[in-house]
């Protein structure tokens, strides 16, 4: 089994971002309690969101965090506006193939994230921040 893919239903993707945010005026701020109660709030604000932190710290000036996360909203949205104007452009031809009205995309999907570093590269320098 490739566990580089998350499942859930019919769809797999592998996603992930690194942020790093950075106090204005690369004040010195995130410090003890500050640093803690931030990560926290990072953490809490992933969980309400379905995002998952897989690894997070603080220096005294930014924030590093790399983040997993899923694509259904954008997804639903895509299939949910170009079958509304496909079916209204092309609903004759569409009725032909269709048996139900009103669909064009299969139920499940398949994303992944492209980028020059391996998340694997990105966790150890955010790891080696601290």
């Amino acid at each position: 089994m490739d566990n580089r893919y998350n499942r859930h239903n019919r769809r797999k993707y592998n996603l992930k971002v690194h942020i790093v945010l950075v106090t204005k005026y690369r004040k010195q701020l995130l410090k003890d309690s500050i640093a803690d109660d931030v990560k926290q709030k990072i953490f809490n604000i992933a969980n309400a969101y379905g995002y998952e932190i897989i690894a997070i710290e603080t220096d005294k000036d930014h924030i590093h965090f790399l983040l997993s996360y899923d694509t259904t909203d954008i997804v639903k949205i895509v299939k949910q506006e170009t079958t509304y104007y496909l079916w209204h452009k092309y609903g004759s031809l569409l009725s032909k193939q269709y048996w139900k009205k009103k669909i064009f995309w299969s139920d499940g999907y398949f994303v992944c994230s492209i980028g020059e570093v391996s998340s694997a590269t990105i966790q150890k320098y955010i790891e080696n921040q601290g």
